[in-house]
């Protein structure tokens, strides 16, 4: 069977696209996969390394644009229409799944046009505006979280949770870790794949306030590149065990060893810390459209799953002592880390594909 996966953009659209990949191609040796993204989108640096097939479309937003440029972007769409159906032409594919991002549109638009098969695929508490006009030409909405279901056809609706890739699935299973020594208290903080410059700044003015526990707390921080030298001076400067790096390759064993994580509350990164079991403190973005960030971190502060800090109150004391109390509090960190794990879905791939091939065995009687 063939399975086109539409859309990306960024990491919080394309993993979960990449995690359904990795359960479709395990169910038979001779299934395929052909992702199709935009040129501009994260898609094309991950996929080609990750060996997957990818075509490239036009595609662009219209929301929030003047009147030219949603002219330029609706030719865009028609332009990427075209291409999107000389690609699945070629492909020929059994079932297409757009999973939010410019790309999906035009590619799930085309594919009701030829009569193909076509799910998406909702990855926050409030649907991207692909997601919600998409919903009403496909055969199902595969959602992550109960928050967003009121916004799709609820006749096609199905929660699923977000697939979560096998690296980190194979790391949840293997239990505790082994390469643990010694009784530091390990901070995890990243902000995305490119850094997050506020968070950045945050821990740099949160070190003073935390100097007193320099010698208990080993920390990891992924800055990005543009300010990578200068949290690695502060923390230098300070005399804290820290691993300052632009990029975490491994993010799995990152997650392994961390008691406590500062991130964003993108969907992926919401997956991947309840998979892990991981108790947060969420600094949503928030700039996010529709402010879904905040909505995602909220969905599980209402579970007890977690802790935020809005960007607007952040301040370096402010974070400290977050910090420093979850550091003094080993039942209520536990705690939280074990209300997260239970939010988790881990068999989230295995439910998409598994409906998505239901579909598309013939109808008896």
């Amino acid at each position: 069977m063939r399975l086109l996966i539409a859309g990306g953009g960024t990491g919080g659209h394309l993993f979960p696209g990449i995690a359904v990949a990795e359960e479709f191609l395990a169910r038979d040796a001779n299934n395929e996969v052909l992702f199709v993204g935009t040129e501009a989108g994260i898609e094309a640096r991950v996929l080609p390394r990750r060996g997957y097939r990818l075509e490239y479309i036009a595609a662009a937003g219209m929301r929030g644009k003047s009147r030219l440029s949603q002219a330029r972007s609706m030719a865009m769409l028609l332009y990427g229409y075209a291409q999107s159906r000389k690609i699945l032409k070629g492909f020929r594919p059994d079932v297409v799944l757009g999973v939010g991002g410019y790309a999906s549109g035009p590619v799930v638009m085309a594919a009701r046009g030829m009569q193909i098969r076509r799910f998406i695929h909702e990855q926050n508490a409030i649907p991207g505006f692909t997601n919600k006009v998409l919903a009403r030409f496909a055969e199902g909405v595969f959602i992550s979280l109960e928050e967003s279901r009121t916004f799709f056809p609820q006749g096609n609706t199905m929660l699923t949770g977000n697939p979560v890739r096998h690296e980190i699935l194979a790391d949840v299973q293997k239990g505790e870790d082994e390469d643990r020594s010694g009784n530091d208290f390990r901070l995890l903080v990243f902000g995305g794949s490119a850094g997050a410059h506020s968070i950045n700044q945050s821990m740099i003015a949160a070190l003073p306030s935390l100097g007193a526990f320099r010698d208990r707390l080993s920390v990891t921080h992924q800055t990005g590149e543009k300010d990578l030298a200068e949290v690695r001076e502060a923390y230098q400067r300070g005399g804290f065990k820290a691993e300052v790096i632009p990029f975490i390759d491994n993010m799995a064993a990152a997650y392994r060893t961390a008691d406590l994580v500062l991130c964003r509350a993108g969907a992926t990164t919401i997956a991947e810390v309840t998979a892990c079991g991981k108790t947060c403190i969420f600094i949503p973005y928030p700039h996010a459209v529709d402010d879904h960030q905040r909505r995602n971190a909220e969905a599980l502060l209402k579970k007890g799953a977690g802790f935020m800090l809005l960007e607007q109150e952040l301040s370096g004391e402010r974070l400290a002592r977050m910090i420093v109390e979850l550091m003094e509090d080993p039942e209520r960190l536990e705690m939280t880390g074990r209300c997260a794990k239970r939010l988790a879905r881990l068999d989230a791939a295995q439910v998409i594909v598994d409906e998505m091939l239901k579909e598309l065995q013939p109808t008896k009687g």
